[in-house]
């Protein structure tokens, strides 16, 4: 597909909050359909933005004013009306064209809601947990999306949405820290001998690479575990991303606290190169 002539004008609306918050669901878009591309964009759109609640507050109680109005535009109750919101609209849209369960959506907002508060993840089981509700729930609705009608394995969007995830926890690591955020599991830091504090100061105690080399082997587990159908490929392109990070992981230079992105180009040639081959 030429990515520059990719279909933008009736998805413009979410295209450029999901271009700016996360490029790599941008560019794995970019390979469906205009039809199924613009109903991805709300999806992406959505979840940027339940996510950034939290960096938007300072208290839990105005997070979760934020939160309620999205439970109560999707569920129609309340105050949640989307007249002047374009995400939401896009949203309840892709909702209605696609028959897609508001259940999975109050699941990825209360999974949110809960992270208000600040609470440590106590083991890895706690960090698979959230990140099920939030990662896999997301790449569950691109695949009703992609293939309307067919019920995508639940072992292949559990096992999608971890490697996603537990990458995606390390990479976002300098920036949670930097927010006063740690979402790696406490039994490990202490088996390592590594404290919160350390982390959150933006130090790098030895045994912090040994915990991120350990949650990047359980994500390469999932990861292999993922086997794209062509149906089901625009939903799943997002973790094209993954393998090439999980090298940068073990590079011996590599600083936690200093993890590069890559540049948009390597992510489009990545995406393409994964959306060719089915392989991630």
């Amino acid at each position: 597909m030429n990515v520059a002539a990719a279909p933008t004008d009736t998805a413009a609306p979410t295209a450029d909050t999901v271009r700016a918050q996360d490029f790599p669901a941008y560019a794995a878009t970019l390979f469906a359909d205009p039809v199924t591309r613009r109903a991805l964009l709300a999806l992406h759109a959505f979840a940027d933005e339940v996510a950034a609640v939290r960096d938007h507050v300072t208290q839990p109680l105005p997070g979760e004013i934020r939160l309620q109005w999205w439970v109560d535009a999707l569920t129609g109750e309340g105050h949640g009306g989307v007249e002047g919101h374009p995400v939401a609209a896009e949203l309840k849209r892709a909702i209605s064209a696609f028959d897609l369960p508001v259940d999975d959506f109050t699941r990825i907002i209360e999974a949110w809601r809960a992270d208000l508060y600040g609470e440590p993840m106590p083991d890895l089981t706690a960090v698979e947990a959230f990140l099920t509700d939030t990662s896999s729930t997301l790449i569950g609705l691109a695949a009703r999306v992609c293939s309307p009608g067919a019920e995508a394995p639940a072992d292949l969007i559990r096992h999608a949405g971890l490697a996603l995830g537990l990458v995606r926890l390390i990479g976002q690591l300098p920036r949670d820290a930097s927010r006063g955020r740690l979402y790696l599991p406490r039994d490990l830091l202490a088996l390592n001998g590594v404290t919160a504090e350390e982390i959150l100061a933006g130090q790098t105690p030895s045994g912090l690479r040994a915990i991120l080399a350990y949650l990047a082997g359980e994500a390469e587990q999932h990861l292999a575990a993922v086997a794209a159908p062509d149906a089901l490929r625009p939903a799943l392109l997002p973790l094209a991303l993954v393998r090439r990070t999980l090298k940068q992981l073990h590079g011996v230079e590599y600083d936690p606290h200093r993890l590069e992105p890559p540049s948009r180009l390597a992510v489009l040639w990545t995406t393409w190169r994964a959306g060719r081959s089915g392989k991630f």
